[in-house]
């Protein structure tokens, strides 16, 4: 229906107009909370590293500082995601990121077999390796950061040696460099999926060869 004068528009209307050739993928709240989390989680990651590695804690120095900016920058990594669940849209996308489909399974045996054609990779929204990778995160962020309290705070729970916090916060600590490192190379191989979250729009043809099954449906239970 063409608008009138005077009329308002509905709140959760797309800023833009979707064109033929391009969807919209992410609105404001998930590309936000995507950008908060990987600032947070970089500082916390390089600041570790600057505390852990010798010649980077030579050269950088002033180890109180890089200390507090790691404890704090753990401490709010789940800020982002928090504020995040005050938007339908996100909240949406978290339950899509939490149910693992019967064609998921199709998409990790099309992976597993190498197999590269899409149709071989049936996906939603998310494919079942982001799937995995976001639950993954999520899980070994809370980890993270319960080891980390326990360092800090040493009397928190007494029955639980710091030596044992130390050495799972260490080990996971390695586990999620690896893992992002691996996330942040395919970001780098698809220049697309880097356009949808930094404007929030794809391609159509993208979202066809890798996401048909949301976009042949009304993208809200895919």
């Amino acid at each position: 229906m063409p608008s009138t004068a005077g009329s308002t528009r509905p709140t959760n209307a797309p800023k833009r107009p979707e064109l033929p050739d391009r969807v919209r993928r992410f609105g404001a709240a998930e590309r936000m909370v995507h950008r908060a989390t990987g600032i947070l989680m970089l500082l916390c990651l390089a600041s570790a590293a600057c505390l852990y590695l010798g010649p980077l804690a030579q050269l950088v120095g002033r180890r109180f500082l890089v200390a507090t900016v790691h404890k704090w920058t753990g401490i709010l990594l789940p800020l982002p995601l928090l504020l995040g669940l005050l938007s339908a849209e996100f909240r949406a996308d978290l339950r899509r990121l939490n149910r693992f489909a019967p064609y998921d399974r199709e998409w990790l045996r099309a992976v597993r077999r190498r197999w590269t054609w899409p149709e071989a990779r049936p996906a939603g929204k998310f494919n079942a390796g982001q799937k995995l990778f976001a639950g993954w995160i999520a899980g070994a962020v809370l980890v993270m950061a319960s080891t980390g309290l326990l360092m800090w705070f040493r009397g928190l729970l007494p029955f639980v040696s710091r030596t044992s916090a130390i050495f799972v916060h260490d080990v996971l600590a390695w586990a999620i460099a690896l893992v992002l490192y691996g996330h942040l190379r395919k970001a780098f191989q698809d220049p697309e999926a880097r356009r949808g979250m930094r404007t929030g729009y794809v391609s159509r043809a993208w979202a066809q060869r890798h996401h048909a099954r949301w976009l042949s449906r009304d993208r809200t239970d895919s």
